[in-house]
């Protein structure tokens, strides 16, 4: 049979390089390690011990107090994964969000807790924003504007302040804003420099869209608005323009990681970031809405649960992320330890 070998290239029978397992592992382009994972996790005051969370199976709410927290966090450590998110379910809601910056919140609470156990071994990220705190159900305080009710940017930030200095206060790593106000990096910068945090990473969700994907972690922390949506400050997901600018002002308001969120949805997005900010970490966020969808199609027997998992995050690997937030996090470490 004739062959035909292409200006440049080498060589002309690709299938070669793909006949072996060892052979297609040996070339691969993107490769994943859990210490690029980074694992939510649900800290709640309204549970006395560990509860399943039925909107995402395989995870628990956890008492901020409780040792069931630092187990779960040590078998983390020993399977490679190091990094982890917080995100706190409070005792109530008010129009203060004052559980948010509290210095016994549930955040707070956690992260004493962790610190006091396991020093800093472990990388925590500590979610910064106030839809599961304000009684909106927002990311911001609502105000008044020329079209009714609305967020009130600037007034926010200043909350957003008190929030980042309550979480370096008590031992967070990197302070993760995902209001997606106008200013949030400069004005937590500002607060954290001032209060003798210089040394605190900021993660900004710098390309958050108003995505349907978001379905599974409201419920978990019953953080859905109460009137309205939140298209008014998330990015529009038909532009990917906006994505560029969000994270350009980030980048220049001092932030250190960037963040794509969603993922799967966004590989696009993920890629011109890295293109185009090649010099900053960047990471995305494999949200609830694509991990149910992997956990429903296996469910059903449309796929294998372990193969689809692993094809979504490499796909999220090659097209530019170099931190990968996803609640496969352990089932993906344990399948790449065994290998």
């Amino acid at each position: 049979m004739a062959q035909t070998v292409l200006p440049g290239f080498p060589i002309n029978r690709p299938r070669r390089l793909r006949l072996l397992p060892g052979l297609r592992d040996l070339v691969a382009e993107a490769r994943l390690h859990p210490n690029m994972f980074m694992l939510p996790i649900f800290v709640s005051e309204h549970h006395e011990k560990p509860s399943p969370i039925e909107s995402l199976p395989g995870h628990y709410y956890y008492p901020p107090n409780s040792p069931e927290l630092i187990k779960s966090i040590q078998q983390s450590l020993e399977l490679g994964v190091k990094s982890f998110i917080l995100f706190g379910r409070p005792s109530h809601k008010d129009d203060l969000a004052s559980r948010a910056y509290a210095s016994d919140g549930p955040v707070q609470s956690a992260l004493r807790n962790i610190r006091s156990e396991l020093g800093y071994e472990p990388v925590i990220a500590t979610d910064l924003c106030i839809c599961s705190y304000h009684s909106s159900g927002h990311c911001g305080v609502p105000g008044k504007c020329r079209i009714g009710y609305c967020v009130d940017n600037d007034s926010t930030l200043k909350l957003y302040q008190k929030i980042a200095v309550s979480q370096a206060e008590a031992g967070s790593d990197i302070i993760a804003p995902s209001g997606m106000m106008d200013g949030q990096v400069n004005a937590i910068r500002e607060a954290l420099d001032s209060n003798g945090y210089s040394d605190i990473s900021i993660m900004a969700y710098s390309a958050k869209f108003a995505s349907n994907f978001y379905g599974p972690f409201r419920d978990v922390l019953e953080s859905a608005p109460k009137w309205g949506d939140r298209r008014s400050y998330q990015a529009d997901f038909r532009n990917a323009r906006d994505a560029l600018v969000e994270v350009a002002l980030d980048i220049k308001e001092g932030a250190d990681i960037v963040m794509v969120k969603p993922a799967l949805a966004y590989l696009d997005i993920i890629s011109l970031v890295k293109k185009e900010f090649p010099y900053i970490p960047l990471a995305a966020y494999n949200v609830s809405g694509e991990y149910m969808m992997v956990e429903l199609m296996s469910r059903s027997g449309f796929a294998d649960k372990k193969a689809l998992m692993l094809e979504i995050l490499t796909s999220i690997r090659r097209a530019g992320a170099d931190i990968i937030i996803t609640y496969h996090a352990l089932e993906a470490a344990r399948l790449l330890v065994e290998v």
